[in-house]
């Protein structure tokens, strides 16, 4: 006598708790992503095979463009960048007022020379974006500004690293200045950004 099957019946899962994780989560992610900020300049850095990954917080970064122009994009920490514009205030004679410093704490960077900080602090933030400067930041045996600004970063945090993006177009000899410069404050560990190759065949 052929034996009786039992009847199966369906497994009813509660989906509730899986959805609650996956919406904590996401919520945890977006909230904690860090996103980068866009270049102030179209900079296409030479490749490596390097796999360093820098710092998140306390790193200052310098872009050179192409044409030899020089960026500073100083910490984001707030309080910290106010003591920064002072400092070069002190150096260069110059006084700013809490509008200025307050717009000093928005910018994304600076690529001017001092004489003309105010005038791009008075820019709204769409025009600082949009904003190409015709010089950039000067950076040479005579005129050390962007120097300056290292200088004094590391005079508000001696814990500042520092971060060197140039595109694989710039010519040497403005890079040369910059790190010959960066060598009589004797500051001499730095990360070169570059963009990531894949690893060669073994």
């Amino acid at each position: 006598m052929a034996r009786v099957k039992p009847k199966r019946h369906g497994v009813v899962t509660d989906m509730t708790a899986m959805c609650d994780v996956a919406f904590l989560l996401l919520t945890f992610f977006i909230l904690t992503t860090q996103f980068k900020k866009p270049d102030v300049e179209q900079i296409k850095p030479p490749s490596s095979i390097s796999e360093k990954i820098l710092p998140d917080g306390s790193l200052m970064t310098i872009n050179a463009t192409p044409d030899g122009k020089f960026y500073f994009q100083p910490v984001d920490n707030a309080t910290e960048r106010v003591q920064l514009l002072e400092k070069m205030g002190e150096k260069y004679n110059m006084t700013f007022d809490n509008s200025q410093k307050a717009a000093f704490q928005r910018v994304q960077a600076i690529g001017v020379p001092m004489n003309q900080l105010k005038s791009y602090l008075a820019l709204s933030e769409d025009e600082q974006k949009n904003f190409k400067s015709p010089t950039g930041i000067p950076m040479d045996s005579v005129n050390r500004q962007l120097v300056d600004w290292v200088q004094q970063s590391l005079s508000v945090n001696p814990e500042y690293k520092l971060a060197v993006k140039g595109d694989v177009t710039t010519e040497y000899p403005k890079v040369k200045s910059l790190f010959e410069g960066l060598r009589d404050i004797k500051f001499l560990n730095f990360w070169l950004i570059t963009s990531q190759e894949g690893k060669p065949n073994e």
